[in-house]
């Protein structure tokens, strides 16, 4: 019976020592996460820079775009310039075969179809 108390003993002192040293390494775990978490100070800091980086790309994206419209408005009205002054130039060409080809009706066909609008 000396044997068996001796061993229960020994076993309970085994399992003493595991228990404990499983609380110490949890309780480093613990500590060594806590250094690495941040701060809600570190978080508003973080927080303030990424905001106020993000407004300043923002506002970059903004003015690239208002460039681009202006641009685009600018070729728009050049467009649109040459364009009438094709339509003008093409009503005059039309004016001087109609004039020219008054008395030969064979070249008003270079006017092409009649569109009736």
């Amino acid at each position: 019976m000396l044997a068996s108390k001796s061993m229960a003993e020994s076993n309970n002192d085994n399992l003493i020592g595991f228990i404990a040293s499983t609380v110490e390494k949890l309780r480093e775990d613990v500590t060594a996460i806590r250094e690495q978490m941040a701060t809600r100070e570190d978080l508003a800091r973080l927080d303030g820079r990424f905001t106020g980086k993000l407004d300043v790309s923002i506002t970059s994206v903004r003015g690239d775009i208002e460039q681009v419209q202006l641009r685009l408005d600018s070729i728009e009205h050049g467009v649109s310039s040459r364009f009438e002054h094709v339509e003008g130039e093409l009503s005059r060409v039309r004016s001087a075969v109609y004039l020219l080809g008054k008395d030969r009706p064979d070249v008003l066909r270079l006017l092409g179809p009649v569109n009736a609008q």
